[in-house]
């Protein structure tokens, strides 16, 4: 053999050598990235290699380039058509040689037709069923280019949402983990209920710490106890106020009641307070020097009026009343019933608190007669210094009366509401009054005798007895008959043995109760009312107002009946 054939051969042999290390090194770097080339003619797929997270191995191979680089190609570069058949080739003994094709001559099928693929294979060389597409999770959206999450997100997103969801529970666990130094700080809450003056809150919060005191320049600690000096003189003054509130007593007002229940007792201003001085500027120089004065006295509290004991005994009543039935709406409503204008109003409300009346509804009608407004309170009774309005209110059906007052102070009880009446022309009709003043006394002790069985007509305050009964029954009810704070009287000059039968006969078919009766027979009334002291007296003669004022009683003039021809 010549020479030039021995080093055919050897140069032969060398390529031979080379060519198999070239396939062997290809195979173990295809083995790495988790796709392997084909060789010898036949197509062989490989699992794609995953990390302990369940994600692929980054590839080295761009998937949006469309030119090759320098990297491997992997099998995320390759297209992800679903219409891809999978194709296995046989098995062929004879291997071909290895060949540097592009990565376009040796396609290998998606990622998604591998799992479906893997799962339709069983390990004993079974069938899976697969999962239809719509019952999968849906495929994430296409990530951004270039990225390390978006190759995760492609490649295998069932692996990406068990990331996303394992990030979410670290972040949420972030805040557990964090050391002592790093904790968010916490500030203490005050609960809504509980007062705290500026000096206790402002300790939760302190601007300037104690131990950065010694630090401060001489102008910021001026400050700092300029600021504490105000803060010790705030908490001071706090608690000067709370001790004022503690000491003062319970300003609280018992409801009024509802007036369709309630006794409703209208009282004008002249006959709840003496008011006869500003009265006198009235009718002197005229109303703008009145409203002038009253303007300039509105913190002068008047003083007290004819109507004043009596209104505070029916609040008394009241008190009681609600002791022992403390739902209770049948009371008496005091109401201010007055012609006079608003800017009156402010001296009125002063005084009322003065003396801890319980008033509240008020109505000043600024110079108009206040008697159409009595029908819409559903007044009981109407007391009035003005003798014209209380005659105007009487031929409204309403039960008024005159208030007079006394020539002389004298004690009242202070525990019980005393009420007298007179009978005729006042519980009752002027029916035998009127025989009496036209015919004499013969025929009307005749009169009285014929008809003792036949109940009287009623009277303008028979209605305001009914409503005095009504209220002691309900002490009756709960066994305070001796107790009640309600006793009324019946003052009449009749004579009990000639005329006295056919006035109790007449309360008996009413159903009222009178606690005392007193037949004077004509004698004067002024001495018998100083023993009994009543809070108010109601009569139809002027005689016999003039007489119990003389002796001290506060007394209110109705005027009904023929009496008033006479007076």
């Amino acid at each position: 053999m010549s020479q030039t054939s021995l080093k055919q051969k050897k140069k032969n042999e060398s390529g031979l050598r080379y060519s198999k290390d070239l396939n062997a090194e290809k195979r173990n770097d295809s083995e790495k990235t988790g796709a392997r080339l084909s060789t010898q003619g036949s197509q062989e797929i490989s699992v794609a290699k995953t990390d302990s997270r369940g994600y692929l191995v980054k590839n080295q191979w761009s998937r949006t380039s469309q030119s090759p680089s320098t990297r491997a190609p992997s099998v995320a570069d390759e297209p992800r058509s679903r219409s891809t058949t999978i194709k296995q080739a046989p098995n062929s003994s004879t291997t071909s040689r290895t060949s540097s094709a592009s990565p376009s001559q040796h396609e290998s099928p998606p990622p998604q037709q591998q799992a479906e693929k893997q799962q339709s294979q069983a390990p004993g060389g079974q069938t899976r069923p697969v999962t239809p597409l719509s019952s999968r999770p849906p495929t994430p959206p296409d990530p951004e280019p270039n990225s390390r999450r978006s190759t995760k997100m492609y490649e295998n997103p069932e692996a990406w949402a068990q990331g996303i969801v394992r990030e979410v529970r670290e972040s949420r666990d972030y805040s557990q983990d964090l050391p002592s130094k790093v904790q968010v700080r916490e500030y203490p809450r005050t609960p809504p209920t509980e007062w705290k003056s500026y000096a206790q809150r402002r300790l939760l919060y302190p601007s300037v710490d104690i131990q950065d005191y010694d630090c401060l320049s001489e102008l910021q600690r001026q400050q700092l106890l300029q600021q504490k000096e105000e803060e010790e003189e705030d908490e001071a003054y706090w608690a000067s106020v709370r001790l004022q509130f503690e000491k003062t007593p319970s300003c609280s007002r018992p409801r009024p009641p509802k007036p369709k229940h309630a006794i409703t007792v209208a009282v004008s201003s002249r006959a709840l307070f003496n008011m006869v001085d500003d009265r006198k500027i009235y009718e002197e120089e005229g109303l703008e020097k009145y409203m002038e004065y009253q303007l300039s006295n509105e913190n002068v509290i008047l003083t007290p009026g004819p109507a004043f004991r009596f209104v505070k005994a029916l609040q008394h009543v009241n008190s009681r009343l609600r002791d022992l039935y403390p739902n209770e709406q049948e009371l008496f409503d005091i109401v201010l019933m007055t012609n006079n204008h608003a800017q009156v109003g402010v001296r009125l409300i002063n005084s009322v608190n003065h003396y801890g009346l319980l008033i509240d509804r008020f109505c000043l009608t600024g110079g108009k007669s206040p008697i159409g407004y009595l029908k819409a309170y559903l007044t009981n009774l109407y007391l009035s210094a003005d003798s014209d309005k209380v005659q105007e209110a009487i031929q409204e059906g309403i039960a008024s009366a005159t208030m007079f007052t006394a020539s002389k102070d004298i004690a009242y009880c202070d525990t019980q509401l005393r009420v007298a009446f007179d009978g005729d022309a006042v519980l009752f009709s002027d029916e035998s009054e009127y025989i009496a003043k036209e015919h004499g006394l013969d025929k009307f002790f005749q009169h009285e005798t014929l008809f003792e069985n036949k109940p009287l007509a009623q009277g303008p305050l028979k209605s305001f007895l009914e409503d005095l009964g009504k209220l002691q029954k309900k002490f009756y009810a709960k066994d305070e008959r001796l107790l009640c704070p309600i006793r009324t009287y019946l003052v009449t000059a009749r004579s009990a043995a000639s005329s006295g039968a056919r006035v109790l006969k007449t309360l008996r078919r009413w159903g009222l109760e009178i606690d005392e009766a007193l037949f004077l027979a004509g004698a004067p009334k002024g001495p018998i009312l100083v023993k009994i002291r009543p809070h108010i007296f109601f009569d139809d003669q002027m005689f016999h107002i003039e007489s119990a004022q003389k002796f001290g009683t506060i007394s209110a003039h109705v005027p009904y009946g023929i009496g008033q021809k006479y007076n």
